[in-house]
């Protein structure tokens, strides 16, 4: 049978994948970098302690699909939430 945009949002809402594409490790992970540590910088290895992943699985499975989407950036401080992560919590930078 044909896969109608009806059967494709239902099995994505049963994998509790959001419109944008993210599952509960990628929000997780930026509603850390954002309520946690203000938008970053933050470091890799404080992310990895405080989500209980491994570096590896953060940098080669969640952060590149997060990057490419425009809602993190890897600085040379840490990574840090773009204002595009920000208001997809709804929230504003403290600076703006």
């Amino acid at each position: 049978g044909n896969v109608t945009s009806d059967i494709a949002d239902t099995a994505l809402n049963m994998l509790d994948i959001d419109k944008y594409g993210f599952d509960e490790h990628d929000r997780n992970f930026l509603r850390l970098i954002v309520e946690k540590f203000d938008g970053g910088p933050v470091g890799i290895d404080t992310l990895s302690a405080a989500l209980g992943e491994e570096k590896g699985t953060l940098e080669d499975m969640i952060e590149p699909f997060l990057i490419q989407e425009g809602f993190i950036m890897r600085t040379p401080r840490g990574r840090v939430a773009t204002k595009t992560c920000w208001e997809y919590f709804g929230l504003t930078p403290d600076g703006e």
